[in-house]
């Protein structure tokens, strides 16, 4: 019997330090449009979630969902828990940038959400010369092993250069202030292609590296909207990323078919990225050990 007892200590506590791999992934969903046609979500719902499903993603990050979208999500995907609010009022009313994470891996530590303005606590507030209110939505999270990460995604404007360049500056003060050292993976629809001074910004100073740019491996296109395939694919823009830093090494980096099934997921395809095992961080009150000093200021 002790000899049994010492075996399943031992199974247990290194199964708890075997490395696990990291799968994130960020879609725009595409709000549910009545005028989609056979493009409308109650079509692709079941698609995206069978997606979801068969990557095993641990991390994901959604754009464009609405209350109804988010409802459906959380029935699907029963593996998961989610957090995320409407934008025009920081309950229910319109898109969602919810996130979504495996509820068997981690545990929520803390939340939250900021729109993307000169008045980031105001729910609703539209930013500079955006189009539409824009926010963004965080989680600090830990893993089974107890290492911590933070987790943001959000959505850029379309349409203001400036609320697209002051919402990067938002969020690059808003990561150093949540993170505390720990390894941060952003995700999201920028609106802006990889030469863009928008994604430069985003990793201009290193603490952020986009993974499509730095993965050793890279698969399938290098676009990921379509339009539902209306764009011809010459024309068809990279504007969704995954970010990854504070040590995190990503490995590969795919831009899945925008298509499953025989009908599409959504007008965007999704971007994923897998990394090695999440690091152990530092705190910057030096509480806990990390890959890097914590009176070095920097990401990955």
């Amino acid at each position: 019997m002790k000899k049994l007892l010492f075996l399943l200590t031992l199974t247990a506590a290194v199964s708890c330090n075997t490395p696990q791999e990291l799968a994130v992934m960020t879609l725009n969903m595409r709000y549910d449009n009545p005028e989609d046609g056979m493009n409308n979500w109650r079509f692709r719902r079941e698609r995206i979630a069978g997606l979801i499903r068969s990557e095993a993603v641990d991390l994901l990050g959604t754009q464009e969902v609405l209350a109804n979208q988010f409802d459906d999500l959380q029935a699907l995907l029963p593996g998961y828990r989610a957090v995320g609010v409407g934008r025009e009022d920081g309950a229910r009313a319109g898109e969602f940038n919810a996130v979504f994470f495996r509820s068997d891996r981690f545990e929520l530590l803390d939340s939250g959400v900021f729109w993307l303005s000169e008045e980031p606590e105001t729910p609703g507030s539209k930013g500079w010369d955006g189009a539409c209110e824009r926010l963004a939505t965080w989680t600090v999270l830990r893993d089974k092993s107890g290492r911590e990460l933070l987790f943001i995604n959000t959505h850029l404007d379309h349409v203001g250069e400036q609320a697209r360049r002051e919402g990067v500056a938002l969020l690059l003060r808003r990561i150093e202030t949540l993170r505390d050292g720990r390894p941060v993976i952003l995700t999201g629809d920028f609106n802006a292609e990889p030469s863009s001074p928008v994604i430069a910004h985003v990793v201009a100073d290193g603490t952020l590296r986009s993974a499509w740019d730095t993965a050793p491996e890279r698969h399938g296109t290098a676009w990921s909207f379509s339009d539902f395939g209306q764009l011809p694919e010459e024309e068809r823009p990279l504007i969704d990323y995954v970010f990854c830093g504070g040590g995190l090494e990503v490995r590969s980096c795919s831009i899945l078919p925008d298509t499953l099934g025989g009908g599409y997921l959504s007008d965007h395809a999704p971007v994923e990225a897998r990394s090695q095992d999440i690091p152990r961080y530092h705190r910057r009150n030096g509480k806990r050990g990390s890959a890097f000093p914590a009176d070095v200021r920097r990401g990955a």
